[in-house]
């Protein structure tokens, strides 16, 4: 038994022991430097002011020239070349000009140039240099699925100090991503590294989850099978406790035994970041619960533009669906921000954010079962935030389903069951320390990932030089094994 644990750790770790030591220290950068994404502060930034003098189709109007396609959300923002209509059906997004219920795809790259150099200015970059760099489906940071929607994507560079790019997409108009060069350079030896998220590996999502899967759960079973070995592999001599092993081995050993518990539920935590649902939840509605939570408002009812009840400069309309109801969402800047809800033919105003009678109303369709809507508190064991500054997310507690809706956009945040809620510690606490009592000193937790971290990184070094001298020994062999 030990013989066989003593093998599969030894040839696992010499296969592995290079990615374990570039899964420590890349896990160091991307602390500091996480992967490229665009916050809603920097999406707002970027808005301009709604033109709602210029006549404009209603927003059943627009719906209505899709068809049948059922819509979740729809949002009302101004383009360079107009008002536009971005409405968000199942699968994809599809933007309509708002003057003439035209088709708005970003097809010439001259207006998506127009779109980034506009938005960057907004935002208070300096654009004067902005120039087309590609058009194309994947690149290295716009891999991930959430940007399906938006393919293919035009690249602007701006040519600024910062070597910032916008991405701008070709589907709605609006600029999807930015990255400067600074992010772009720590997250080659970061993220890309760390996640194994080459763009030829990772524009196929399928072949790079099941070998990303398989190279973590080899990690995990290294990880194991050391950490079982570590005390089997120590001896008791006058009294002390010591090590079987000399020189690098020794190294190796002792460094296991006190970086044991660390190394091991980070590997193994690492190899449940790529769960994806096959041993835990996966936090998704079920038809039911997006029946009751969404509902089929009646979107005719959306017949005048502009709503009423609305001054000063609007960036943003934005209706979505909660309920069964319609509301509607007007926002000048990040943080203001009016909410109505459709009430017998009328707009009744319910206030900045979503009220906990709004959450209760739909909450009882959901079951007798269900608790009364409870605002997520900061040091929540399961921490929740919204985009918006100051917006409360609310927690309804139906049996063993936990709901958290964000009270700014009325979007459900996640569904965590008790399976998911074992995930939320087993992987992500676990894999990013973000334990209550450590995101309340987040300068203390830098400190102890940076520390872990590093000793992790040092215990692979003596896994390598380990590996290394193994397979040069073997090499040599071979060369001075007599020819039969």
């Amino acid at each position: 038994m030990i013989r066989a644990l003593i093998l599969t750790h030894r040839w696992l770790s010499i296969l592995l022991g290079p990615l374990f030591m570039l899964w420590f220290a890349t896990g160091i950068v991307m602390h500091f430097v996480p992967f490229p994404a665009q916050t809603e502060g920097e999406r707002f930034a970027g808005l301009a002011p709604l033109d709602l003098a210029v006549p404009l189709h209603a927003p059943a109007e627009a719906l209505a020239s899709l068809g049948s396609q059922p819509a979740r959300r729809m949002r009302l923002m101004q383009r360079v070349d107009g008002a536009v209509y971005v409405i968000a059906t199942p699968g994809r997004e599809v933007a309509i000009h708002a003057d003439s219920l035209a088709a708005a795809d970003v097809t010439d790259p001259d207006l998506a140039l127009a779109i980034a150099r506009a938005a960057a200015q907004r935002r208070g970059l300096d654009a004067a240099g902005a120039a087309i760099a590609a058009l194309g489906d994947y690149d290295q940071w716009t891999v991930p699925n959430r940007f399906d929607a938006h393919r293919p994507l035009h690249r602007i560079a701006l040519n600024d100090a910062d070597g910032t790019e916008f991405y701008v997409s070709s589907r709605t108009g609006e600029v999807v991503l930015d990255t400067t060069r600074f992010e772009r350079g720590w997250n080659y030896v970061g993220s890309v590294v760390h996640w194994i998220y080459p763009t030829v590996l990772r524009r196929d999502w399928a072949a790079w989850n099941v070998t990303v899967w398989w190279l973590s759960l080899a990690a995990a079973i290294a990880a194991v099978t050391g950490a079982l070995l570590g005390p089997l592999r120590l001896r008791l001599r006058k009294a002390r406790l010591s090590s079987r092993y000399r020189s690098w081995h020794l190294w190796h050993h002792w460094a296991g035994l006190i970086c044991m518990q660390f190394v091991l539920t980070w590997i193994v935590s690492g190899w449940l970041s790529m769960d994806h649902g096959r041993l835990f939840a996966t936090g998704q509605l079920t038809a039911s619960e997006d029946a009751v939570l969404i509902g089929v408002p009646d979107w005719s009812a959306l017949t005048t533009i502009p709503p009423t009840g609305l001054s000063g400069d609007v960036r943003e309309i934005e209706w979505f669906a909660f309920g069964g109801r319609l509301y509607q969402r007007a926002r000048r800047a990040l943080g203001q921000q009016q909410i109505s809800v459709r009430d017998r033919a009328t707009w009744r105003p319910v206030g900045r954010f979503l009220q906990p009678a709004d959450i209760n109303a739909t909450a009882d369709h959901l079951g007798g079962h269900c608790g009364r809507a409870t605002e997520v508190e900061a040091g929540d064991d399961y921490p929740f935030v919204s985009d918006v500054p100051g917006a409360p997310v609310y927690r309804i507690v139906c049996g063993d389903a936990w709901y958290h809706v964000d009270a700014a956009s009325g979007a459900l945040l996640e569904k965590l069951d008790s399976s998911r809620r074992a995930y939320r510690w087993l992987y992500q606490a676990l894999h990013t320390l973000d334990f209550p009592s450590l995101l309340a000193h987040p300068t203390l937790r830098t400190l102890v990932i940076v520390g872990l971290c590093a000793c992790g990184f040092a215990f692979s070094i003596t896994g390598v030089v380990i590996g290394w001298r193994r397979l040069r020994f073997l090499g040599i062999a071979a060369r001075r094994k007599p020819a039969s």
